[in-house]
């Protein structure tokens, strides 16, 4: 299964969320947090977060940029736990038992997303609010190959 990781090209998230993901920890959409938001709630960092943050699943932070990538059985199933405790802890859900399916379902939909993808692929989220609620959408940047020729230095040593 494919997931994604945070992944940070400058300090920038470290100025623009509450709360930053950690480098490498695995992440989802995290639309669900913005679910009972409205126009009042989209300020300063806040905004930031519900604009184009995806959610780490260690420290719940928020991160601009995930990169695609190959997740064992092992931790998907830890994540799944991690995430059904989290509902359990920050939302309320009555049990771990009873929030498990909606954990596995988020963890399902972020799989969902990357498993097309090639490793290293990196996603953005944009959220709106709209009448029906939150919306979201994907980018897609795709990694790039260095050709030889764009590296190399072509000559001789017979100058």
């Amino acid at each position: 299964m494919k997931l994604a990781r945070a992944i940070h090209f400058d300090e920038s998230d470290l100025n623009v969320f509450h709360s930053p993901a950690r480098t490498g920890e695995w992440c989802i959409s995290g639309g669900f947090e913005f679910s009972n938001w409205g126009e009042g709630d989209l300020e300063g960092k806040a905004r930031q977060a519900f604009a184009n943050g995806w959610l780490g699943l260690e420290t719940f932070g928020r991160v601009t940029f995930v990169a695609v990538t190959q997740a064992e059985a092992a931790e998907v199933e830890r994540l799944e736990s991690s995430l059904a405790e989290h509902f359990v802890a920050l939302y309320g859900a009555p049990s771990v038992e009873a929030a498990q399916g909606v954990a596995k379902d988020e963890i399902a939909q972020m799989a969902g997303l990357c498993d097309e993808h090639a490793p290293n692929t990196l996603l953005t989220v944009a959220r709106t609010l709209t009448g029906a609620g939150v919306h979201e959408a994907y980018r897609v940047i795709t990694p790039r190959d260095a050709e030889l020729e764009a590296l190399a230095v072509h000559g001789t040593l017979d100058e």
